[in-house]
């Protein structure tokens, strides 16, 4: 839960907000339709994209099934397909730790890497285990499935022969299927919450204050462009915040080929939500480009959404110049990742400071990575 990490804001972010900002916060009286935007986020961008991953989860659940039942080459192939496309999905939905997925801890369950190899070997042989505890958050979700799916042997003939005949074959067999069932069962509680009750209080919820959807809802977002997107992704495997790289970090570290692709998706979902595009087939609706844009315009200002579509274009074009698998580039030229993070720490900038300001709301989460 963010708003238990304890962190300090670094001077020189601070130092950076333009007094377009400032101005926009003091003078400007706010009638944006703040419901209006809530409703299209929820109705049109986070309820679908849960749906999908809760049905991409399922379709996992069924493969994993299917191989722990014929171990083989095919079913581990089937499994590993959709494995990944249930990942891709995950891009969508991990910047909105808001209601339920806050409560239950729902992140902290379903991607910390990198996964612990020594607790899930732990589990497999004590053949009992508790994966919702806090304990085990680096030995549950996408990681530790993506380990169990790949990283076990050196070969796929190898991984096979694990589960079919290997000494730990029951318990990894018992192990994987645990997993996929516990982010099934996570994801469904999370999804049933939003289709319930939550919605509606969340929809209402549009007042500035700190405990409001509206300013929870951005400042989920910029963490997780600043922490699980900009940090996570590229920078601390690129050793940005420590002596020296960190491939060991790289997400997706046992599937490395796809390591770019799932960060280019979690750009790209950031990139979608900030400017109100549908997960589903909905049209593009209210959002905080369109919210700071009406800021802006009536301040007279300069216009902020379209310096951070921009910056985020800017982010984009560098990312993709990245080799698909980030331990092989951060291996051959580490300094293409580091700039990619300068690119993307550009967007921070302009989201955490000028942003919010525009908005006039509070950053509730502080850092001490340097940035």
């Amino acid at each position: 839960m963010k708003k238990h990490l304890l962190f300090l804001l670094a001077a020189c972010t601070i130092a950076s907000c333009d007094t377009d900002s400032e101005s926009v916060a003091e003078t400007n009286a706010d009638s944006f339709n703040r419901k209006a935007l809530l409703e299209h986020t929820a109705d049109n961008i986070i309820i679908p994209a849960y749906q999908d991953l809760a049905a991409d989860l399922a379709t996992l659940e069924n493969s994993v099934t299917a191989f722990t039942a014929n171990p083989d080459n095919n079913s581990l192939l089937t499994a590993r397909t959709a494995f990944f496309e249930a990942y891709l999905t995950w891009q969508y939905v991990e910047m909105f730790n808001i209601g339920k997925a806050e409560e239950i801890l729902y992140a902290f369950q379903m991607n910390i890497y990198p996964t612990n190899i020594t607790d899930i070997q732990n589990n497999i042989t004590a053949g009992s285990y508790n994966l919702s505890s806090p304990n085990n958050n680096d030995a549950v979700g996408f990681p530790a499935v993506e380990y169990m799916l790949y990283g076990k042997a050196d070969t796929d003939a190898a991984i096979v022969a694990i589960y079919s005949n290997g000494t730990q074959a029951a318990g990894s067999k018992t192990y994987l299927n645990d997993l996929v069932n516990q982010m099934q069962g996570l994801t469904t509680t999370v999804l049933n919450d939003w289709t319930g009750s939550y919605r509606n209080s969340f929809v209402n919820s549009t007042g500035n204050s700190a405990t409001s959807a509206i300013n929870q809802l951005i400042n989920d977002y910029i963490f997780y462009f600043e922490k699980g997107l900009r940090a996570n992704k590229i920078g601390i495997p690129a050793g940005v915040f420590s002596n020296g790289a960190l491939t060991t970090h790289v997400e997706s570290y046992y599937n490395p080929a796809q390591s770019k692709e799932l960060a280019k998706k979690g750009l790209q979902a950031s990139v979608d939500f900030f400017n109100g595009t549908s997960y589903n087939d909905a049209p593009a609706g209210e959002s905080f480009a369109n919210y700071a844009r009406t800021l802006r315009t009536n301040a007279n200002s300069s216009d902020l959404t379209l310096a951070i579509n921009n910056q985020m274009e800017s982010a984009k074009t560098k990312l993709a110049t990245l080799n698909p698998n980030f331990r092989e580039q951060i291996a051959a030229d580490n300094s293409q990742m580091t700039l990619t993070y300068d690119e993307m720490q550009r967007v921070v900038v302009l989201l955490k400071v000028d942003l919010l300001q525009t908005l006039n709301i509070n950053v509730d989460y502080v850092d001490s990575d340097g940035d």
